[in-house]
């Protein structure tokens, strides 16, 4: 089933994890697909092979969405590449461990700036152009658990996810009129590179296990098929919601 066909889809920060299983996912549906990332490596190269090997179209945009501009100039020059966007996926993301009084205006910034300011600019962008072409487009963010439930050490992530949060409850209401729907995925413990060193920690990653009811790890693909689902017109009546993809995580957590 082709969900995507005549589709153009926009993934940031795709270049591994969760990014890279949600373009993958959607080309394998019929979308062409914008990859991107802060450089262009083997990675990527490997991405655009992949998809292309579908029978689909694959190009990397280099671009740091911390950078207001950054990402204006990602989402316009996306619409150039294939002559339209339909799909914006807005996955790139950071985050930053250490006590909250120990944390730097600096870090402050990386972690607010990629998580909530950039991606609010890039939404913007994207709403511009579905405006000013008259054509309707879908957002999914990647938010996070850390929405909603508790992070110790990490208080300037749960603030931009918690900030998403209600960005895209906003912006879902704001946009309707336009046929721009919004929906955030909150995954959890999911196995991908950023928590390698979750996975090489047995104790540490036992502790984890036992807030999950499944008792088990996610992979990128089950995010990634949510991603898809909300991306697709089966999703045409969805707007301003929350997915959990959290093995049952988010209802069940006790801090350790």
């Amino acid at each position: 089933m082709e969900r995507f066909k005549d589709k153009v889809a926009l993934v940031t920060g795709s270049s591994q994890g969760i990014g890279a299983a949600c373009a993958l996912r959607m080309a394998s549906e019929g979308a062409d697909i914008i990859l991107n990332g802060r450089t262009l490596d083997e990675r990527g190269e490997k991405l655009i092979n992949q998809i292309n090997e579908m029978g689909r179209k694959a190009t990397f945009l280099v671009a740091d969405i911390s950078l207001t501009q950054n990402v204006i100039n990602l989402v316009n020059d996306a619409v150039k590449v294939y002559g339209k966007l339909d799909i914006l996926v807005n996955n790139a993301g950071v985050e930053k461990n250490h006590n909250f009084w120990e944390v730097t205006e600096e870090e402050y910034d990386l972690v607010m700036d990629t998580n909530l300011k950039g991606l609010f600019f890039g939404i913007q962008a994207f709403a511009k152009y579905c405006m000013d072409h008259k054509t309707p487009g879908t957002v999914v963010n990647m938010s996070s658990v850390h929405e909603e439930i508790i992070f110790p050490h990490f208080a300037a992530y749960c603030a931009s996810k918690g900030g998403l949060k209600m960005l895209t409850r906003n912006l879902a209401t704001e946009l309707a009129p336009f046929n721009i729907r919004i929906n955030n995925v909150a995954p959890g413990a999911i196995a991908t590179p950023i928590n390698k060193s979750l996975m090489d920690n047995k104790e540490q990653l036992n502790n984890v296990l036992k807030n999950i009811p499944m008792k088990k790890l996610g992979a990128p693909e089950d995010v990634a098929a949510v991603v898809a689902f909300l991306a697709s017109d089966d999703a045409r009546y969805v707007t301003g919601s929350t997915y959990f993809v959290d093995g049952g995580l988010t209802y069940h957590y006790e801090e350790q």
